[in-house]
């Protein structure tokens, strides 16, 4: 996918500093120009932040605003960069941030006090609750209905740790863990497992990309609002205030809420389902207060 080239760029940073050089103190910028090119992580199966398309190719929200901040970096630079792909999941994700393979990862992460102490965040560009999915036929009316029972969430997402609390406060749950989306989902819909734990928008881009989207529910319970951002490397100010200053300027142009309608409320690739998934008003006050803050 080439980068998409968005207008009015002095709306996005201030003009007189888009041809500013890197400076030494951004390590991640200063890989940029002497690569003359970004390295951009993706998800393969996380629907619609960031997934492969039709032609394998990597699309999603999350890729469409790292093609506006790749237009912003280009313009602090002053010349054209590559943008290489790199393939990443849960558990790798913030190693490659850390050594430097990927210089932004472009995906469905959530940002929480944890991964901080590793790496920076982005302003919040989506808020998510972890939910659990379930098959129909099951008839499970609620959360209860899972005690004891085995469930799955993916390796190194941020389910794992709610589910072992839930387990930890009664629930008494064999906890298996998958090694991505595409595998926990598999477990669920061959009943290796009666649910899958995951944010809640995740859960709806599997589920409107089944066979059949109606065999699959989610149980009533919701947990704590996670906020998602783009992640990199930590201590790079200078690299996240041209991450933040170009979303912020998408946040206030409403480009930002036109992206996001293209991929959550209208069909998307590669078989035009329609997530339905309108924004919310925790997401809506992110917009107009944009911040990395995590509660």
């Amino acid at each position: 996918m080439n980068s998409i080239k968005s207008l009015g760029l002095c709306g996005v940073l201030a003009c007189a500093a888009l041809a500013a050089p890197a400076h030494a103190d951004s390590v991640t910028l200063e890989r940029i120009a002497s690569n003359e090119a970004i390295t951009i992580g993706y998800r393969e199966a996380s629907i619609p932040f960031s997934y492969l398309g039709a032609d394998q190719q990597p699309i999603g929200f999350s890729l469409d605003l790292c093609a506006r901040i790749v237009d912003s970096i280009e313009a602090k630079l002053g010349k054209e960069i590559r943008v290489n792909y790199v393939p990443v999941n849960s558990s790798n994700r913030i190693p490659l941030i850390q050594n430097g393979t990927v210089d932004i990862e472009c995906g469905g992460t959530a940002n929480n006090k944890t991964r901080q102490e590793q790496v920076s965040f982005s302003v919040a560009t989506f808020v998510s609750q972890p939910r659990w999915l379930v098959l129909a036929r099951n008839d499970l009316k609620g959360a209860d209905d899972l005690k004891g029972k085995t469930v799955v969430a993916t390796q190194g997402s941020n389910a794992v740790g709610f589910a072992q609390a839930l387990s930890a406060q009664g629930m008494d749950l064999n906890i298996a863990q998958a090694k991505d989306h595409a595998e926990s989902f598999l477990m669920l819909t061959s009943g290796r497992a009666v649910a899958f734990m995951e944010d809640d928008i995740l859960l709806a881009g599997l589920r409107a990309a089944a066979p059949d989207p109606a065999a699959l529910a989610f149980l009533p319970e919701a947990y704590d609002r996670i906020y998602y951002g783009l992640m990199f490397t930590k201590d790079d100010a200078e690299f996240k205030a041209v991450v933040d200053d170009t979303l912020k300027g998408l946040m206030a142009s409403g480009e930002f809420t036109a992206i996001y309608d293209q991929w959550f409320t209208q069909p998307i690739p590669p078989r035009n389902e329609n997530l339905d998934f309108a924004m919310g008003e925790a997401l809506k006050e992110r917009v107009a207060n944009p911040s990395d803050a995590v509660e």
